[in-house]
């Protein structure tokens, strides 16, 4: 029997990762009204703007109790799905029940990771900067936050590479991972975190209202970010190089960002950089039209990798200690 629930887990694991992946490549985001992320981000910019007016401490203490309050929220709607899940699948076959479960958690958590989204606007920045540098300065625009106007062409394509390797971490690794430790209620408060961050997480006046946003994020990206820069490494059949990789990943602001955004551009042998923010591999050459297309193509092996590696790993520790 014991030997039974291990496998219903790793069952359930893995149907539940295929189904959300197999629903993003066929219709990728759902509409904006059935969206939990967009419901989150309706929530935070609703509170931003009267949080970041407030004086330093007094928003940093709102920032860190609207957060809370908003993590709960979500918190206690992903715990009523996930339960009302397991009172529907309730059966006396393990392996249907684990079957049919899988496949309702992979439909509640695909909103919670965007990978086709992710890769078509890399896809339409690369084919607009074809047609002309302003057509891919204006596509840039709809996938980062910096301004876009005065960017070259080689900075354009540095830029659209590098959110691609970021946000490959923050749209769907780090919630994999997260749905591997907690399930549905720990993507979900993964994925409102890292939108807290992208929302509140400023640099500016407003960076007190932003501040437990911020932190937040970064210790529950920690582990993922690095596994993402793994990924990359063993997607393009390559030994991750540990040294080399560090010395890139520290030069970023962020903690986390550097590392899939430097596996990347090592990968590729490429310069990365935010103008006056930051350069990776100083030593590579400028990014050229081929470089974009090699990098989806590794970034799409790294998700199938990533949902594989964590469905093994579930699966040896539940037959480990069913032992």
């Amino acid at each position: 029997m014991e030997g039974l629930a291990a496998l219903s887990g790793t069952v359930t694991l893995a149907t539940a990762l295929g189904v959300a992946l197999a629903i993003d490549r066929a219709w990728g985001e759902p509409p904006a009204w059935a969206h939990p992320v967009v419901a989150m981000g309706r929530y935070l910019g609703a509170l931003g703007p009267r949080l970041w007016a407030l004086p330093a401490a007094t928003a940093r203490l709102g920032g860190a109790l609207a957060w809370c309050l908003g993590a709960v929220l979500v918190l206690a709607v992903a715990l009523a799905l996930d339960i009302g899940v397991g009172v529907l699948t309730a059966a006396d076959a393990p392996l249907e029940q684990a079957v049919l479960r899988g496949a309702l958690l992979g439909v509640l958590f695909k909103p919670l990771l965007a990978w086709r989204m992710l890769r078509d606007e890399v896809r339409a920045v690369d084919h607009a900067l074809s047609q002309s540098l302003e057509a891919g300065r204006s596509r840039l625009g709809r996938l980062v936050s910096r301004d876009t106007a005065s960017l070259s062409e080689t900075e354009v394509r540095e830029s659209a590479i590098e959110s691609l390797a970021e946000n490959l971490n923050d749209s769907v690794v780090a919630p994999l991972c997260w749905f591997l430790v907690a399930g549905l209620p720990g993507a979900a408060l993964y994925r409102f975190a890292n939108t807290a961050d992208a929302m509140w997480g400023y640099r500016d006046h407003r960076r007190w209202m932003g501040q437990w946003a911020a932190r937040v994020d970064d210790v529950l990206s920690w582990v993922p970010a690095r596994l993402t820069a793994v990924m990359l490494y063993l997607a393009a059949w390559r030994r991750p190089d540990w040294v080399a990789l560090h010395a890139e990943a520290v030069r970023t602001p962020s903690p986390n960002g550097g590392w899939p955004m430097g596996a990347m551009a090592l990968l590729l042998g490429v310069k990365l950089g935010k103008p006056g923010v930051y350069t990776l591999h100083v030593k590579g050459r400028a990014p050229l039209a081929q470089d974009t297309p090699q990098a989806l193509r590794w970034a799409g092996r790294a998700v199938v990798l990533t949902a594989a590696l964590l469905t093994m790993g579930y699966g040896l520790y539940e037959g480990y200690t069913h032992v």
